[in-house]
């Protein structure tokens, strides 16, 4: 019989933020599928889990999931966890589901911690509705996929790094206008968690002059839109 895959949320910043349900998954499997398995050592160590880790990380994982899928039709159960929050969401693990689900092997995502939610619940700009982007592309595509974002009305949500973060709201500024809000998240459940709120144009001036460190989450307000039966038609009285 198939063994499982397990897609295993690990906490963002505070240890504590990992669920019950996850640390008896850890405990149970057969084997961890580790972005970086010093890290993940840590976590394993200070909740007493002996688990077997494996790497599982952006550059090997085209060349390992097809082992890994072969183990657990051969009836292992795996857990993959990332670094930090839910594998998958700008971490590896996008591949390995892929397969997994194409062989039929079942795939249980435990519910748990990531970035972007609290973030954008904390920035106090709309969050009915919002579109994760994660991290942009650098160079190629970067300007296009900008300029297409500018018209978009919902909240939107973007990782960045933090020696990036100024250049990049600069950047945002020049795209979007420099007065849109925007709140960027840093730490998010660590020790030293900030939330620094205002418009694009006096965030990219913050964050020039004062260097930040760690995680970053960085929110930015939808395009403005036309209210509802607000529209004038300007050919009326032609």
């Amino acid at each position: 019989m198939a063994g499982k895959l397990y897609i295993v949320p690990t906490p963002v910043g505070n240890l504590a933020d990992i669920t019950l349900r996850a640390l008896e998954v850890l405990k149970e499997a057969d084997l961890i599928l580790a972005e970086d398995t010093r890290t993940t050592g840590i976590l394993l160590e200070h909740y007493e889990i002996k688990g077997r880790l494996l790497s599982h990380h952006k550059y090997n994982e085209h060349q390992t999931v097809g082992m890994i899928k072969e183990r657990i039709l051969g009836g292992l159960n795996v857990a993959l966890v990332s670094d930090a929050g839910t594998p998958g969401i700008s971490d590896p693990g996008f591949l390995l589901v892929r397969e997994c689900a194409k062989e039929g092997i079942e795939v249980q995502t435990l519910p748990g911690a990531t970035a972007c939610i609290p973030a954008i619940v904390s920035s106090g700009l709309p969050c009915d509705r919002f579109c994760f982007e994660g991290f942009l592309p650098q160079k190629k595509g970067r300007a296009t996929l900008l300029a297409e974002l500018a018209s978009e009305p919902r909240t939107m949500v973007f990782y960045e790094s933090p020696h990036r973060l100024a250049k990049t709201l600069a950047q945002f500024a020049e795209t979007f206008g420099p007065d849109r809000e925007c709140s960027v998240a840093r730490e998010i459940s660590k020790l030293h968690e900030t939330h620094h709120r205002g418009t694009l144009q006096e965030l990219a001036n913050y964050f020039n002059e004062n260097e930040p460190k760690g995680e970053i989450v960085i929110i930015v307000a939808g395009a403005p839109q036309e209210p509802r039966g607000q529209h004038v038609n300007k050919y009326r009285d032609q």
